[in-house]
């Protein structure tokens, strides 16, 4: 293994974790997943390319990796996309098939993509919520308003979940762009 792919595993990584990730969602408590994943996949990637081991042995290692962390708290899609991005950079680094060139190459290319696509510009950030109302509605339009007026922002999509007419209340999941004026100050001065 190259000391030069472990040097631009330990900076992506880095870069990733401290450059985009951090500043952007501001989650610490994903930052020791992030790194320990990523420098874990390396140093497993280094230990079996250089020891003879079948392909099988090595993708249920890494499927264990991966399901044990995934399955222990609800992410996000943008943290998926976090999680995967520090998992492919270690087996970039820590795989011995392609040149230093191309790697490097290819480990700049997820962190210039991941850049590009989780930027704030790329679309409004949205928040997301479920919702248990006081009434049941059963008009689309109504139940719009009686949302956006609850959560205080604009409201992207709304999905009912359930209405239980007899206890005359709808569940119902949203997504809207938070607004500058929190929402309890918008109700309130209705």
């Amino acid at each position: 293994m190259s000391p030069i792919l472990v040097a631009a595993d330990l900076v992506a990584i880095l870069v990733l974790v401290f450059g985009l990730f951090v500043p952007r969602h501001k989650r610490r408590d994903l930052v020791v997943a992030y790194l320990i994943v990523n420098v874990g996949v390396l140093a497993l990637m280094a230990t079996l390319s250089s020891i003879s081991t079948s392909v099988g042995v090595g993708l249920g290692l890494f499927g264990v990796l991966s399901i044990i962390r995934l399955r222990s708290e609800e992410l996000a899609q943008h943290e998926v996309a976090y999680y995967f991005a520090a998992l492919v950079l270690g087996l970039l680094a820590g795989g011995s098939a392609l040149g230093v060139e191309v790697t490097l190459g290819l480990m700049a290319a997820v962190l210039v993509v991941l850049f590009a696509g989780d930027h704030p510009r790329v679309a409004k950030r949205t928040s997301r919520q479920q919702l248990t109302l006081d009434h049941a509605y059963p008009d689309d339009p109504d139940l719009r308003a009686r949302v956006e007026a609850l959560v205080g922002g604009q409201v992207q999509d709304v999905r009912v979940l359930r209405t239980d007419l007899v206890n005359d209340t709808t569940v119902v999941e949203v997504r809207y762009v938070p607004s500058a004026t929190p929402a309890r100050e918008q109700v309130e001065a209705r």
